[in-house]
């Protein structure tokens, strides 16, 4: 199959961080055999070559001034709630770049002789409109794929929920990568008969138990070997509901005083979460990393002795691609039971679920976790085992290619 994609953002150059699903689910289906051109937006930042991993990458231009260069790459929303301003103006600029691209390439595939299968739109807004118009004009199908922040803008802004459905009315498939998402996408206008659920994957070699990775953490950033290290990895907006981890701390710090809570990630929110710390008398016990390399990040899974993802229902999120790689390190994890979690996560079987927003039940669960080292231990080496034989990013990608198949098998004449 030849597979064109649109994206919005992916990671700007190797091992970092941003939606680094968009290059494995690329690179994982390139892997497969097939053809893949990834058409994304140009940001400043970006060290990619024309093509690695299998993937052919174009990325066009769109912003008549440097100040407009904020579309995709995580710029465009403000805490992944809102809408910039200065997006609202460069999506008209955005938008068009992106549809001339992708029919760019059409054309040029058609020249050669070898056309392309199918057009895939990752995020259903923003990028949905552009692929179906492009798909439409080709006679291709159309594979929408809904990564969360895309069903937020569609549930809390009409016009863009309309916007939405229009694109699933047109969309051959539709794939998400939570069931949560999936109902939410119907709910929307997709075809439950044609929507379908595939879960993100990790890289168990990447993502893995190491004690040599976990002493270099711990020692760079002067983290005694004894001090029970709970970590919480993502970028600092609402929905990832750090200023909740940040509530419970106190209460984990009367059980186990020498705690300490390390928050690796980037934001909106980093100044609000480090006054928060500090009006709760915890900034000594906290540690903001800012945001590190993928390598660095397997580096701190190795090294945490519990897992803490508190994600709340402010914004949409899919399936955080740190729980899977947390679940690879084999962590004791214990998660809000938000978004895709339950997906992965059996309560007492993988890790610990607890109620979102609930500050008490999170700071016992983690207490619990720091204490009871053989339930933890238990809990981390289902999670990883669930990961090794389940959740890889090539099970992801054999997944993807039956949907593909899918959706050749039932595009029709338009």
């Amino acid at each position: 199959m030849r597979i064109l994609m649109l994206a919005s953002s992916l990671p700007k150059y190797p091992r970092e961080t941003t939606a680094p699903f968009i290059e494995e689910i690329a690179a994982g289906i390139a892997a497969r055999g097939h053809q893949v051109t990834l058409v994304a937006p140009w940001h400043p930042e970006l060290r990619r070559q024309t093509r690695e991993r299998g993937i052919e990458l174009r990325f066009f231009r769109y912003a008549p001034h440097p100040t407009l260069n904020i579309w995709g790459y995580a710029q465009s929303l403000h805490s992944d709630t809102q809408v910039r301003d200065r997006a609202w103006i460069a999506a008209p600029f955005a938008l068009t770049a992106s549809m001339l691209a992708l029919q760019r390439e059409l054309r040029q595939a058609q020249a050669r002789g070898t056309p392309f299968d199918l057009v895939q739109a990752h995020w259903v807004l923003p990028n949905g409109p552009p692929a179906a118009l492009a798909a439409l004009g080709a006679r291709l199908p159309l594979v929408v794929s809904l990564h969360g922040s895309d069903i937020y803008l569609a549930e809390t802004q009409p016009i863009m929920g309309k916007i939405a459905g229009l694109v699933f009315r047109q969309a051959t498939v539709v794939t998400a990568c939570s069931a949560d998402l999936s109902m939410r996408g119907v709910r929307l206008g997709a075809n439950p008969t044609r929507t379908f659920v595939i879960p993100y994957g990790v890289n168990p070699d990447q993502f893995r138990p190491d004690l040599t990775a976990a002493q270099h953490f711990r020692a760079e950033w002067g983290i005694p070997e004894n001090a029970p290290l709970v970590l919480g990895v993502g970028r600092l907006v609402s929905k990832k509901g750090f200023s909740v981890l940040l509530d419970a701390w106190p209460a984990v710090l009367r059980m186990h005083p020498t705690a300490r809570l390390v928050i690796v990630g980037y934001g909106d929110l980093r100044p609000a979460l480090e006054a928060q710390a500090a009006r709760l008398g915890i900034a000594t016990n906290v540690l903001f990393t800012g945001q590190l390399d993928r390598a660095r990040t397997a580096m701190a899974m190795a090294a945490a002795d519990v897992f803490a993802l508190p994600i709340v229902r402010e914004g949409v999120d899919g399936l955080p691609n740190v729980l899977l790689e947390a679940m690879g390190a084999a962590r004791p994890i214990v998660a809000a039971r938000v978004a895709g979690v339950p997906d992965v996560i059996e309560d007492g079987v993988h890790g610990l679920i607890v109620p979102e927003r609930d500050a008490g039940a999170l700071a016992a669960a983690i207490g619990r976790l720091i204490a009871d080292r053989a339930l933890a231990e238990r809990l981390g080496a289902a999670a990883r085992k669930r990961i090794v034989n389940e959740l890889t990013w090539e099970n992801t990608a054999a997944r993807y290619e039956a949907a593909f198949a899918t959706a050749l098998r039932g595009n029709v004449s338009l």
